[in-house]
């Protein structure tokens, strides 16, 4: 692994989705739409969360941390993407391109880490319901919060300085529309070894173990919903987990689908149209899962828009 990065390398060409400039215009209005609707829902169900007191619990909690993460995610991609498709420029500059390697791999392993955090949250919920309270307060919340952002930024960070370590040569054409961690790696001519190394422990760590913690958390649930001898009780105990249950699955599924697609196929284009999925959809989604499955967060949307409605009624009489 070289020192650094050559001199004459200044930045690198996203090649994108597509190269046909007739599909141009339709990736713009289609990107732009499903980042306005991101936003738009995260910053609702923020909204709701933060607005109204019986939504105060460590679920909700949680939730408003995942929709902000789920922002801020999208919103180290999609800009770019939609500038460079704008001003049919394909150019990332190389200090550019390292910063969305850093806050790419930290929102998508903080989101991860979320997953996990909730996944413990429902198990303490259905497994434990007469101790929530007393485990799950308010100081275990905070602290799960903050140590799942400080694995994720010592993580982005480790793998960004990584990367600039790397030499890189001619070949700057990333076949993506972002820069992808692996992507970058690949068009190194500097040995990779470290990195490769690097990228394999901390796949290991860092999203193996939350998956293994989900699926324990969720092994024990399923074993204490079994448990219960009405199927009112159930469907009610259930249904406190099917939204999150519905997110863990469309965000591994997704990846594990990119990945298992671009490795059968080796083409680095059939791996950027996959990431779509887990960069653009899923961060779109995670909002209306938990919204139109869950009343309280539907009663909350419905308190904001009522009182909005009342504060407009009132200034309209009022002129």
């Amino acid at each position: 692994m070289g020192p650094g990065n050559d001199t004459h390398i200044s930045g690198f060409l996203l090649l994108g989705l597509s190269e046909d400039p007739e599909l141009q215009p339709l990736l713009f209005g289609l990107f732009l739409s499903t980042y306005l609707i991101t936003v738009f829902g995260n910053l609702l169900l923020i909204l709701a969360v933060s607005s109204d007191s019986h939504l105060h619990t460590p679920m909700y909690f949680f939730l408003a941390n995942l929709s902000f993460v789920d922002i801020c995610f999208t919103s180290t991609i999609i800009p770019k993407m939609l500038l460079n498709i704008q001003t049919q420029s394909k150019v990332i500059t190389y200090p550019g391109c390292i910063s969305q390697i850093y806050f790419s791999t930290l929102f998508a392993g903080w989101d991860d880490f979320l997953l996990a955090v909730m996944a413990y949250d429902r198990f303490v919920a259905i497994c434990h319901p007469l101790h929530y309270t007393v485990i799950m307060n308010p100081q275990l919340c905070g602290l799960l919060v903050l140590m799942s952002w400080i694995m994720s930024v010592l993580n982005s960070l480790l793998q960004s300085l990584m990367v600039s370590w790397l030499s890189f040569c001619s070949e700057v054409e990333i076949p993506h529309f972002f820069c992808e961690l692996h992507q970058m790696i690949q068009l190194a001519c500097s040995d990779t070894f470290v990195n490769d190394t690097v990228i394999y422990v901390s796949i290991v760590l860092l999203v193996g173990a939350p998956l293994a913690g989900i699926l324990c958390s969720y092994s024990k649930i399923i074993s204490s919903i079994c448990g219960i001898s009405s199927a009112q009780g159930k469907y009610k105990a259930f249904s406190t987990c099917a939204s999150h249950l519905s997110v863990v699955s469309l965000f591994y599924c997704t990846v594990l689908g990119v990945y298992l697609s671009s490795a059968a196929t080796q083409s680095s284009h059939a791996g950027a149209v996959a990431s779509v999925m887990y960069t653009v959809v899923t961060p779109m989604l995670n909002p209306f899962i938990y919204s139109l499955r869950n009343r309280d967060i539907k009663g909350a949307l419905m308190r904001i828009f009522k009182m909005e409605a009342i504060k407009g009624t009132i200034v309209l009489v009022g002129k």
